[in-house]
């Protein structure tokens, strides 16, 4: 039984194999009977959301729920590397604190309530439509400039060029904002 116990110790089977204790011979029992995390879990390839360099990720998922997210290494971008914002992208979908409904706070109140999505939608919609309305110039100094400096837009670095370009035409030609850069240049 002794003699069993030592056979089993990862030293022993490098001496007895002749090894260099990196493969097999250096697995003790449980070593050997461990499996991934994401071990029979299906992997949806996907896109970093983080910023424009758009790296490689893995999305592991099994029975509806999400295993775990990992650099791709078929990616030719990244080659399976993330940076520590894009390897933390599973921690922002799982972690118990996460908001998952819209929070309001009401001018000078100290409490934030939380409020339907539809319902910030309209008020973001009407907040904005409002301002427009109290500061659009269609003239300035005699000439025709039909704009508003009231509002802006700041886009997402993930945008991609047909995005930007339909939110440039959308906000400036539409609602006559003179403000609308993106993120990726800050």
């Amino acid at each position: 039984m002794l003699t069993d116990l030592f056979s089993r110790w990862p030293l022993i089977q490098q001496v007895r194999t002749g090894a260099d204790g990196t493969g097999p011979e250096s697995y003790s029992l449980r070593t050997k009977n461990l499996r991934p995390r994401h071990d029979g879990a299906t992997a949806t390839p996907s896109i970093c959301p983080y910023c424009g360099v758009g790296c490689g990720q893995l999305v592991y998922h099994k029975d509806g729920k999400l295993i775990s997210i990992e650099g791709d290494p078929q990616s030719p971008i990244s080659r399976g590397r993330l940076c520590p914002k894009g390897a933390a992208t599973y921690e922002l979908h799982t972690h118990p604190g996460r908001l998952k409904k819209v929070q309001y706070r009401r001018p000078y109140s100290t409490q934030w309530e939380e409020i339907e999505l539809e319902r910030a939608m309209d008020m973001v919609a009407d907040r904005l439509w409002d301002s427009r309305e109290r500061t659009f110039q269609e003239e300035k100094d005699g000439e025709t400039v039909m704009q508003t400096t009231a509002i802006g837009h700041l886009g997402g670095a993930t945008l991609d060029n047909e995005e930007n370009y339909l939110i440039r035409k959308l906000f400036t030609l539409g609602l006559g904002m003179v403000c609308v850069s993106n993120q990726a240049r800050i």
